[in-house]
């Protein structure tokens, strides 16, 4: 942290500094950038397994497919030389792996074995593993960023910080004196690396965050004393969205809607789909699919070995309306089962996430009973469209409509191309008009969580967001002369 930044801010108040006990850790650069990070990382691994003293080594790669990438490499490498090495326990660690796994990073290293921990940024301040003396550093991280103009948020591979590096080569001096491998130049870490990691704040969407200082009874928002203020852009977009979501007016204060709303800690869309589940009789239904849609990302878990029965096991769980309802069906089956862990095991679904969603879920319906909207279940389980309607309530903004070509979507408002994601229930279906609950750039603008719905709905729920030019069918087309004169003939 950048002790003297918040000094300043909080009116030259005093630093104490507390020493910690780490001890000192040797940094090595390369004297050239690498062309692969990745294969730098691995062959680094086997450089020092092969050559130093014991002690474990932990290496900061950037995502799932990367640690997963790396473990097979390493496997496959240990198992050509065989005995010829001394053994190599090779830990992934990252957050949408199952919890008992995970746990396998703390386990004691047996005697004449070094582990290997393959991490995320997760293990540069959260955990600590005791027993690392070597740490490997490529210099990436995923961060994430938002576009206001496009509403979309993109996780993206860019270099960490100086500060990061720092904390990351820290790792290494735990225990006792440690290593630390930096995959890039020297130059390039005084150069090209920033000195602080970018404030959140100026990277993400701000509308939870003006919606509860509104309710706090801030309301100059553009002048305010913020310690990193965000981009204006981004505040005047979050300023137009809770307008458009009924909960501010148009003075820029908060409305009785926008009151009930900011009640809920949570996106200010899945607030606005819980008050309007009051009008459509399914509060209960709404308040486990936001339960599900705050884990919705580290619900399923596909093994590398497992990939064919993981894959039958969630189209079992799939529904055809969309991946709302998917959520919606794994949560009402896991309670069937009294919130078994063995069925969890046996779907392939994350015993941990559905507990975490359950718990989320609680404090919703907590919620409810302080902005007086009673508990409800949807009266005909059969017809799911209340469910879909107070959906489409909360995300109108996130409407797309099906293009001529029949391969992606175009979003309404934005005129974007985007594409449903391939894990989604609706990426063979196709319906032509969805709502979508995230925008996310990886390899390509996907839309995540997608559920089909009528374009009048959309109409009804934001009938001044929404004119009859935005959702006009454009599959009248016309009939080509030479078609029609022949027709005529």
């Amino acid at each position: 942290m950048d002790a003297q930044k918040f000094a300043e801010y909080f009116d030259e108040a005093p630093i104490y500094k507390i020493p910690g006990r780490p001890y000192p850790v040797d940094i090595y650069y390369t004297p050239a950038p690498e062309a692969n990070y990745l294969t730098a990382a691995i062959t680094t691994v086997l450089q020092i397994h092969t050559t130093q003293d014991k002690g474990d080594i932990l290496v900061f790669l950037t995502g799932q497919e990367e640690i997963e990438a790396a473990q097979e490499s390493l496997q496959q490498t240990c198992r050509v030389l065989g005995s010829k090495i001394a053994e190599l326990i090779i830990c992934p660690i990252y957050a949408s792996l199952p919890s008992e796994l995970q746990g396998k990073i703390f386990e004691p290293t047996p005697e004449g074995a070094r582990k290997v921990v393959l991490a995320t940024n997760i293990a540069e301040t959260s955990i600590t593993i005791d027993g690392v003396v070597f740490v490997i550093d490529p210099g990436f991280v995923k961060q994430n960023g938002y576009n206001p103009k496009t509403g979309m948020e993109s996780l993206q591979v860019v270099p960490c910080s100086q500060a990061a590096a720092n904390q990351r080569a820290g790792r290494a001096g735990r225990v006792g004196p440690g290593k630390c491998f930096r995959l890039f130049t020297q130059w390039a870490y005084e150069n090209e690396m920033d000195e602080n990691t970018t404030p959140e704040i100026q990277r993400t969407n701000l509308n939870s965050v003006i919606l509860s200082l509104k309710s706090l009874g801030i309301h100059d928002l553009i002048n305010f004393d913020f310690m990193d203020p965000p981009p204006a852009e981004t505040v005047i977009n979050a300023l137009s969205q809770l307008y458009a979501l009924g909960a501010l007016n148009s003075k820029g204060e908060l409305t009785k809607l926008g009151r009930r709303m900011a009640e809920f800690p949570m996106d200010p869309m899945l607030a606005k789909m819980i008050v309007a589940s009051e009008k459509y009789h399914c509060s209960e239904e709404i308040a486990s699919i936001c339960g599900m849609l705050s884990v919705q990302g580290a619900i399923f878990y596909r093994p590398k070995d497992k990939k064919v029965f993981a894959d039958q096991a969630r189209r079992n769980l799939t529904r055809p309306d969309g991946d709302h309802l998917t959520l919606l069906n794994v949560w009402d089956q896991w309670v069937e089962t009294d919130y078994s862990m063995q069925w969890c095991y046996e779907n392939f679904i994350q015993h941990r996430s559905m507990s975490r969603a359950r718990d989320v879920r609680d404090q919703i319906i907590a919620l409810l009973d302080r902005v007086e909207i009673p508990l409800t279940s949807n009266p005909d389980p059969g017809d799911i469209t209340p469910i879909k309607r107070a959906i489409t309530e909360g995300f109108f903004f996130n409407a797309a409509r099906l293009q001529r070509s029949g391969d992606r979507y175009k979003t309404i408002k934005q005129n974007q191309d985007v594409y449903v994601h391939p894990s989604s229930a609706m990426a063979d279906i196709k319906p032509r008009w969805v709502i979508y609950y995230e925008l996310v750039m990886t390899s390509k603008e996907y839309i995540r969580q997608v559920m089909d719905i009528k374009p009048e709905w959309l109409m009804e729920a934001a009938p001044h967001y929404y004119k009859d030019k935005d959702i006009k069918d454009e599959t009248k087309r016309k009939m080509p002369k030479a078609v029609g004169a022949s027709a005529a003939r």
